[in-house]
């Protein structure tokens, strides 16, 4: 078996998480670092913007000497990590936290420009080459009378910083990990649930595509896929059923065809060579012609039941008077009836009853089910055939008192060449089909048949016709002629 499925699961987990990485190492890490860098930026603003308003402003005053504000710079530097700086308009170095400067000969930053991306107070750089990295440049100004007096910038080496998004970077890597783990476990639980009853499945339409209709499996799971397992099973079973019942059938027709081949075959060369003397050739040319009708019989039936299924089966559908075509049917075993001592009660409705259908065709059914009752039927019983009506159908049941049909036999009786194992007894002469004849009939009506059996009591078959509505078809013809009224 392939396992095509199963590596394409593999396959696109693997790829899900190479994707998830390379997608956390590039667009997640640039990220963190520009909220790392924000947020450090507004941190020390905030710390820049309260020593330009404080110590920075006194100083501009003379409100405090240098070496003060040096050491209060020194302080917040060691606490920040970070350097501090005190810078004129003109780029003089007034203060920074490393060491008092020198006034007689200050330092100047070449170019200085305190220019920022617009709407933010922070840059990076290396502080016009003071510094061998890049740093984090946060400016604020000092402002007294109204006048920019100096700024007091903050640098901190955008190394740190790193530092720090790649700490946050490894717990989003952690996470990944956690995250990839997990979904693994989920895959070998998918695995477990879906693939497993899968793969059971596809073992099992192979085997039944080889034939071995009898092969049993069952997928624990009452989900789609354990619908589909319960589905297939009850598809090969009912093909194996099939597939018995065919068997069967053609070991009965075997037999039904052999039996009087034989006989005629038999009887014919016993009177060609002498075995059977000529004033005996009557007897048995009668049993021979005997045995062709039999033959006869079973292909007719043949021939019928293929042309019952044949797709467009046109029907005759007249309406008719069914009352008559029970008695008449009635009729043609009143002979038979009398050599096993049957009475046929008949129940019917009203005097006439009139229905919508094939008349030849229901006058078969009619025939079929009464045969059967009466072939199953015991010595001196009753046979009774009643209709009712219930919502324009007329229901009509042959019910007899004879061998019955055992239980496990019921479902199967309307199968093609199906003869349980009391009818075989029974039954010499029958090809099994005549129950199949009727049910494909009232199928093509559009009607239905049942049957209630009870084996050793008796059989009662029921089926139904559309009563015909005479007054629906006289509202029918007005409405016509009105429709043609208005178009004239």
């Amino acid at each position: 078996m392939k396992k095509a499925l199963y590596l394409k699961f593999i396959l696109a987990y693997v790829i899900f998480g190479l994707f998830s990485f390379l997608m956390v190492a590039t667009f997640s890490d640039r990220l963190i670092q520009e909220k790392v860098l924000r947020e450090e930026a507004a941190s020390l603003y905030a710390e820049a913007a309260m020593i330009s308003k404080s110590y920075a402003a006194s100083l501009y005053h003379s409100e405090t000497t240098i070496e003060a504000v040096h050491d209060e710079l020194f302080s917040l530097s060691v606490y920040l990590g970070c350097s501090i700086w005190i810078v004129n308009p003109s780029g003089t170095v007034l203060l920074t936290n490393q060491a008092v400067p020198d006034l007689q000969n200050p330092d100047v930053l070449e170019n200085f420009s305190p220019q920022t991306e617009e709407n933010t107070y922070y840059t990076t750089g290396d502080f016009f080459g003071r510094f061998s990295e890049q740093q984090l440049i946060v400016f604020s100004p000092i402002i007294s009378n109204y006048r920019i007096q100096g700024y007091v910038v903050f640098l901190k080496p955008l190394s740190t910083l790193r530092a720090r998004s790649n700490s946050y970077l490894t717990i989003v890597y952690i996470t990944m990990g956690l995250i990839f783990l997990l979904s693994f476990i989920i895959l070998l639980f998918f695995m477990e649930m879906f693939y497993r009853p899968l793969q059971k499945i596809i073992y099992a339409t192979e085997q039944y595509a080889e034939g071995n209709m009898h092969y049993e499996f069952s997928v624990d799971s009452y989900d789609e896929m354990g619908y589909l397992a319960a589905t297939l099973g009850f598809m090969a079973s009912e093909i194996a059923r099939s597939e018995d019942v065919q068997k069967k059938f053609v070991a009965n027709v075997s037999h039904d065809f052999r039996s009087p081949l034989t006989s005629i075959h038999g009887y014919l060369e016993a009177m060609l060579d002498g075995t059977i003397p000529p004033e005996m050739h009557e007897k048995y040319l009668h049993i021979v012609l005997n045995e062709t009708d039999r033959l006869t019989k079973l292909t007719n039936s043949l021939l019928q039941l293929n042309n019952l299924n044949t797709k467009g089966l046109a029907l005759n559908r007249t309406n008719f008077d069914i009352n008559t075509v029970i008695h008449d049917t009635v009729a043609t075993f009143e002979g038979t009836c009398l050599k096993k001592g049957i009475r046929i009660d008949l129940i019917l409705v009203g005097e006439e009853m009139t229905v919508n259908a094939d008349r030849e065709k229901i006058q078969q059914v009619l025939y079929n089910l009464l045969d059967n009752a009466i072939k199953f039927s015991n010595q001196d019983s009753v046979i009774t055939i009643e209709s009712t009506v219930k919502k324009n159908k007329l229901l009509i049941s042959v019910k007899d008192n004879g061998i019955g049909i055992p239980k496990d036999s019921l479902g199967l009786i309307f199968d093609r060449f199906y003869k349980s194992d009391l009818s075989r007894g029974k039954d010499k002469k029958g090809t099994g089909l005549g129950l199949s004849i009727v049910k494909e009939i009232i199928r093509s009506h559009d009607e239905n048949i049942n049957v209630i059996s009870t084996e050793g009591v008796g059989t009662e078959f029921t089926f139904t016709l559309s009563v015909f509505d005479e007054n629906a078809d006289d509202e029918n013809g007005e409405d016509e002629q009105q429709t043609e009224g208005s178009e004239a």
